[in-house]
């Protein structure tokens, strides 16, 4: 199983860059972050820091969007990191949650997401591509690569997932809800007529080692009204009993009531009250490592290939290393 650190670009920046360069000496095979423009900094200026200053860390974001930027600038911003870097991007997408909303703009369609996934990945590779009935292509790509990972929860996106992906980004950490979702994706793949197995799955969720549950919990909760945007947004278009959505993971969220993304992501947001303990222990990752091993060993029994730490709390370096020391070694057996 490989390891990745998803954070926030807060500034300055420079502590995101020495934060994943801790996760690299710690093992750690991926650096992620978030990607909306006018709560955090550009996410890919910091690429190129990071990079620059780690070896094999591969980086890229949880998630990007069609919206935010058109098609050929994010295809042109990959492939110029990889050429500079070596092939060491991942472009995680997704319809645009924060990054859309906090604009005024609606997420994507998932039509026009599943046209961006197959354009974005042909220009940064080198391939000619149509971008708004023109088409194009980047010269100057020479041997480029760039899997393309999409993050979805509902029947629908899950199936695009399956069908056009190369990666699957799961943001909960829930064994039950995990087997339920891998098999959609795992289904479309093979109806698509690919193979199933081709399609990587990475889980993401809080990570925060300690014996403390109840601070723990708390430091983690925001997790719990982050994941329930997008179970309000599948409650609305199937249902609440729909029978599309399992009610495992649309329960919770009947006390929701609206969500301030000034919070979004950050412990101690006052929009998640509505979030269970029980949600929490069964989104994230919690307690002392050997915890943290039994859940990952049961999620990579599931198929997942990477587990992502969402490392936005009061612990970020001590999660960090208890990782490097304890957890992904034992991970290695």
């Amino acid at each position: 199983m490989d390891f990745g650190l998803v954070l926030q670009t807060d500034p300055p920046a420079s502590r995101v860059i020495s934060l994943m360069k801790r996760a690299e000496r710690n093992g750690f095979t991926h650096g992620w972050t978030f990607d909306s423009a006018v709560l955090w900094q550009e996410p890919f200026v910091i690429y190129s820091q990071i990079l620059a200053n780690t070896t094999t860390l591969k980086v890229g974001p949880m998630v990007t969007n069609p919206g935010t930027r058109t098609w050929e600038v994010t295809a042109s911003t990959f492939a110029t990191l990889n050429d500079m870097f070596g092939n060491r991007t991942v472009c995680g997408i997704g319809r645009g949650d924060s990054a859309m909303r906090v604009a005024g703009r609606k997420p994507n369609t998932l039509a026009r997401l599943g046209e961006a996934i197959e354009v974005i990945r042909d220009l940064a590779e080198g391939r000619e591509a149509e971008v708004d009935g023109q088409r194009m292509r980047l010269p100057w790509v020479r041997d480029g690569r760039l899997p393309v990972w999409m993050a979805a929860y509902g029947p629908k996106a899950l199936a695009l997932t399956g069908r056009k992906a190369d990666g699957f980004i799961l943001q909960l950490a829930d064994p039950f809800l995990t087997e339920w979702m891998v098999k959609a994706v795992r289904n479309a793949a093979a109806e698509a007529g690919r193979d199933p197995d081709s399609v990587t799955i990475c889980v993401a969720a809080p990570a925060y080692v300690g014996d403390d549950l109840a601070h723990a919990r708390e430091q983690c909760r925001w997790f719990g009204g982050m994941v329930g945007n997008h179970v309000a947004d599948l409650v609305s278009r199937y249902g609440e009993h729909s029978g599309m959505v399992p009610e495992a993971l649309t329960e919770y969220i009947k006390g929701r009531e609206g969500y301030d993304y000034s919070h979004h992501g950050r412990a101690g947001n006052p929009s998640t009250d509505f979030v269970p303990d029980e949600i929490v222990d069964r989104f994230c990752l919690l307690g002392p490592p050997e915890a943290h091993i039994g859940k990952l060993r049961a999620l990579r029994d599931l198929g997942v290939d990477q587990f992502a730490v969402y490392d936005m709390h009061d612990a970020q370096e001590t999660t960090i290393d208890a990782y490097g020391a304890e957890i992904i070694p034992a991970l290695g057996d």
